[in-house]
């Protein structure tokens, strides 16, 4: 009933900029906190950027300065600006949301994810 589909990833050299787009659809209530994570060859996914539903941020140590975060809830879509980039933060990047919806007259509140970008940083 809800899916989050990701978008805007690709190749970039390193200093370069990107911008990473996660769209909710369905029937969907209530968009609660949104984030972005990450996950390189071999290692653990792990989180880079969180935003609750009131536009309150969260950041990993290694992206603080120079990644942002944002929603637009009217939109149901969550954006990561990288700037800066670095070699280190190729991985394929998962969208991520807690999400109120409707189904056969219930409301439920589940985690979803979306099916991931490559973002790749050329040194």
């Amino acid at each position: 009933q809800v899916q989050l589909v990701e978008s805007g990833g690709g190749l970039v050299q390193a200093g370069g900029s990107l911008r990473v787009s996660c769209a909710a659809s369905g029937s969907i209530i209530k968009i609660n906190a949104m984030g972005w994570y990450r996950q390189a060859p071999g290692k653990q996914r792990e989180l880079v950027a969180r935003i609750t539903s009131s536009g309150s941020t969260d950041y990993a140590d290694s992206v603080k300065g120079r990644f942002t975060i944002s929603r637009d809830n009217a939109k149901k879509t969550v954006y990561l600006q990288m700037n800066s980039l670095k070699p280190e933060d190729t991985a394929v990047y998962y969208c991520n949301a807690g999400v109120t919806y409707y189904n056969n007259g219930l409301l439920y509140t589940d985690d979803y994810w979306g099916q991931g970008t490559q973002v790749t940083v050329s040194s």
